[in-house]
């Protein structure tokens, strides 16, 4: 089966991906203070953000405008933050390691989700052309979420600071080196933005995002 987000009118593609980008975005911060919990800093459960309430996570421009801004103009990449859950590494044992498994937390989310859409058009898939009225919106649910996790999860695989992969990334290096390279975090949102307006994100994603994509869609009998 071939689904093609194309087909669907704008109000109509608005309606399929909001949960699933609402859902990746607010899990994924959820895990980092779920996790950062686990290793010893609480700061995340005291301000109230582990929560899968939106409203406790949602960044206008990251979680509503800019998502949106993508979807309206069809670009095709659609991806988004939310408001970063604030982490304390000096309540933890081994702050630079232990950090760069909190971070890790956030893509596994997404990929752990990808796998849930993908059962969730599969049962569109497997209740089949006999009940389209129930059938089409979990498939076109599915797509759009095992979509927008997958460009989350290897969007913040990248490692350029602040992105997850810049964490891990440090949490492996020498201390020096660990250092000097975290200095490049106040310039990160520029090289993204950077990036994304001369595609340079979508020659470094496209690929693997399309191979890893095709897997998923497999999976979910697409």
């Amino acid at each position: 089966m071939t689904i093609m987000m194309d087909e669907l009118t704008l109000m109509q593609r608005i309606v399929v991906w909001i949960l699933p980008v609402i859902f990746a975005i607010t899990v994924h911060e959820v895990a980092h203070g779920w996790v950062a919990k686990k290793y010893g800093d609480n700061t995340a459960a005291m301000l109230g953000r582990l929560t899968l309430n939106p409203f406790k996570h949602i960044d206008w421009f990251g979680t509503v405008i800019l998502p949106g801004l993508l979807l309206m103009t069809g670009t095709g990449f659609i991806f988004g933050w939310a408001k970063p859950v604030p982490v304390d590494a000096r309540n933890f044992k081994k702050p630079r390691q232990d950090m760069a498994i909190v971070a890790l937390a956030g893509p596994v989310s997404n990929l752990l989700m990808a796998i849930g859409w993908a059962m969730c058009a599969r049962i569109g898939v497997t209740l089949g052309a006999g009940n389209e009225t129930i059938a089409m919106p979990l498939i076109y649910t599915g797509v759009a979420g095992i979509s927008i996790n997958l460009v989350l999860m290897l969007l913040n695989m990248l490692p350029i600071p602040p992105l997850d992969g810049s964490r891990i990334l440090s949490g492996m290096l020498p201390s020096y080196w660990a250092w000097q390279f975290n200095k490049l975090e106040r310039f990160g949102f520029i090289i993204l933005l950077a990036m994304l307006y001369t595609k340079v994100l979508n020659v470094v994603l496209d690929y693997p995002l399309y191979f890893i994509q095709q897997w998923f869609f497999t999976l979910a009998g697409l």
